[in-house]
């Protein structure tokens, strides 16, 4: 099983709930009613292209990279 490093862009939307896109996934968007909501959908939704992608036999794309042995993070923290 390979692990992928993807950036994540999110924004609070009008309606208060937080949106994630990505230019490493094209097609990825997902929304939750807090951050943790949403980056679980989002890992959600990118796991499910991923599977596409190879269940296909697509290539992968080339902004996707597999996860090195050391990231940095930044993290959202609400209060």
């Amino acid at each position: 099983m390979e692990n992928y490093k993807i950036n994540l862009q999110l924004e609070t939307l009008e309606n208060g709930k937080i949106l994630a896109t990505t230019d490493d996934v094209p097609g990825l968007i997902a929304q939750g009613r807090t951050i943790q909501e949403t980056i679980e959908i989002a890992q959600d939704a990118a796991r499910k292209i991923i599977e596409s992608y190879n269940e296909h036999g697509d290539p992968l794309p080339s902004t996707l990279k597999v996860l090195s042995e050391k990231i940095s993070a930044d993290i959202a923290v609400a209060i």
